[in-house]
Protein backbone atom coordinates (compact mmCIF):
# COMPACT_ATOMS: atom_id res chain seq x y z
CA UNK A 1 0.00 0.00 0.00
CA UNK A 2 0.87 3.60 -0.52
CA UNK A 3 -0.01 6.89 1.61
CA UNK A 4 -0.09 9.97 0.44
CA UNK A 5 -0.14 12.36 3.01
CA UNK A 6 -0.50 16.61 1.92
CA UNK A 7 0.04 19.25 4.31
CA UNK A 8 0.24 23.24 3.89
CA UNK A 9 -3.33 24.34 3.50
CA UNK A 10 -5.08 26.95 5.56
CA UNK A 11 -6.37 30.33 5.25
CA UNK A 12 -4.84 33.27 3.56
CA UNK A 13 -5.64 37.22 1.91
CA UNK A 14 -5.58 37.61 -1.98
CA UNK A 15 -2.58 38.06 -3.22
CA UNK A 16 -0.72 35.96 -0.59
CA UNK A 17 1.35 32.46 -1.16
CA UNK A 18 1.17 28.88 0.33
CA UNK A 19 2.92 26.07 -0.37
CA UNK A 20 2.23 22.53 -0.01
CA UNK A 21 3.71 19.48 0.10
CA UNK A 22 2.38 15.44 -0.62
CA UNK A 23 4.79 13.52 0.77
CA UNK A 24 4.32 9.33 -0.08
CA UNK A 25 5.34 6.86 1.87
CA UNK A 26 4.64 2.75 2.02
CA UNK A 27 5.89 0.16 -0.96
CA UNK A 28 7.03 2.32 -3.77
CA UNK A 29 9.80 0.68 -6.41
CA UNK A 30 9.23 3.71 -8.11
CA UNK A 31 7.17 6.87 -8.95
CA UNK A 32 6.45 8.48 -12.27
CA UNK A 33 4.29 11.22 -12.78
CA UNK A 34 3.04 12.87 -9.32
CA UNK A 35 -0.12 15.86 -9.82
CA UNK A 36 -2.09 18.35 -7.95
CA UNK A 37 -6.08 18.62 -8.16
CA UNK A 38 -8.25 20.83 -6.58
CA UNK A 39 -12.20 20.61 -6.13
CA UNK A 40 -14.13 23.51 -4.84
CA UNK A 41 -18.00 23.44 -2.96
CA UNK A 42 -20.23 22.39 -6.40
CA UNK A 43 -17.76 21.76 -8.83
CA UNK A 44 -16.25 18.72 -10.11
CA UNK A 45 -11.90 18.03 -9.30
CA UNK A 46 -9.66 19.54 -11.78
CA UNK A 47 -6.02 19.39 -12.77
CA UNK A 48 -3.87 22.13 -11.01
CA UNK A 49 -0.20 20.78 -12.31
CA UNK A 50 1.48 17.85 -12.82
CA UNK A 51 5.25 16.86 -13.04
CA UNK A 52 6.20 13.45 -14.82
CA UNK A 53 9.63 11.62 -13.53
CA UNK A 54 11.11 13.73 -16.34
CA UNK A 55 10.31 16.15 -18.93
CA UNK A 56 7.96 19.11 -18.35
CA UNK A 57 5.81 20.22 -16.10
CA UNK A 58 1.91 20.96 -17.25
CA UNK A 59 -0.22 23.78 -15.52
CA UNK A 60 -4.20 24.41 -16.05
CA UNK A 61 -4.56 27.69 -17.50
CA UNK A 62 -6.03 29.60 -14.22
CA UNK A 63 -2.55 29.12 -12.73
CA UNK A 64 0.11 29.73 -15.10
CA UNK A 65 2.69 32.05 -13.87
CA UNK A 66 1.23 31.98 -10.26
CA UNK A 67 1.72 28.10 -9.04
CA UNK A 68 4.99 25.94 -9.60
CA UNK A 69 5.05 22.22 -9.15
CA UNK A 70 8.36 20.90 -8.05
CA UNK A 71 9.37 17.44 -6.51
CA UNK A 72 11.63 15.84 -4.54
CA UNK A 73 12.82 12.22 -5.65
CA UNK A 74 14.83 11.25 -2.89
CA UNK A 75 11.85 12.05 -0.51
CA UNK A 76 9.27 10.80 -2.58
CA UNK A 77 7.79 14.73 -1.94
CA UNK A 78 5.83 16.67 -4.76
CA UNK A 79 5.42 20.61 -3.46
CA UNK A 80 2.93 23.33 -4.69
CA UNK A 81 4.25 26.90 -4.38
CA UNK A 82 1.05 28.88 -4.59
CA UNK A 83 1.54 32.67 -5.48
CA UNK A 84 -1.16 35.76 -6.24
CA UNK A 85 -3.76 33.71 -4.49
CA UNK A 86 -7.13 34.27 -5.54
CA UNK A 87 -10.52 33.81 -4.18
CA UNK A 88 -11.06 31.36 -6.53
CA UNK A 89 -8.27 29.19 -5.92
CA UNK A 90 -10.04 28.37 -2.54
CA UNK A 91 -10.94 24.30 -3.07
CA UNK A 92 -9.79 21.12 -1.43
CA UNK A 93 -6.71 20.39 -3.28
CA UNK A 94 -5.40 16.41 -3.34
CA UNK A 95 -2.23 15.35 -4.57
CA UNK A 96 -1.93 11.87 -6.53
CA UNK A 97 1.00 9.59 -8.04
CA UNK A 98 1.04 7.00 -10.63
CA UNK A 99 3.22 4.32 -8.49
CA UNK A 100 5.04 0.87 -9.60
CA UNK A 101 4.69 -1.42 -6.32
CA UNK A 102 7.43 -4.19 -8.01
CA UNK A 103 9.82 -3.59 -10.50
CA UNK A 104 8.48 -4.22 -13.91
CA UNK A 105 4.61 -4.88 -12.39
CA UNK A 106 1.59 -2.81 -13.12
CA UNK A 107 1.38 0.94 -11.93
CA UNK A 108 -1.25 2.23 -9.87
CA UNK A 109 -2.85 5.27 -8.94
CA UNK A 110 -3.13 6.55 -5.52
CA UNK A 111 -4.64 9.57 -3.95
CA UNK A 112 -3.97 12.34 -0.81
CA UNK A 113 -6.97 12.96 1.74
CA UNK A 114 -6.91 16.21 0.59
CA UNK A 115 -5.68 19.71 2.39
CA UNK A 116 -8.41 22.68 2.63
CA UNK A 117 -7.22 25.87 0.63
CA UNK A 118 -9.10 29.05 1.89
CA UNK A 119 -8.38 32.42 -0.31
CA UNK A 120 -10.05 35.15 1.32
CA UNK A 121 -9.97 38.97 3.52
Amino acid sequence: QVQLVESGGGLVQPGGSLRLSCAASGSIFSIDAMGWYRQAPGKQRELVATIPSGGSTHYADSVKGRFTISRDTAKNTVYLQMNSLKPEDTAVYYCNGNFEIVAGGPSYVYWGQGTQVTVSS
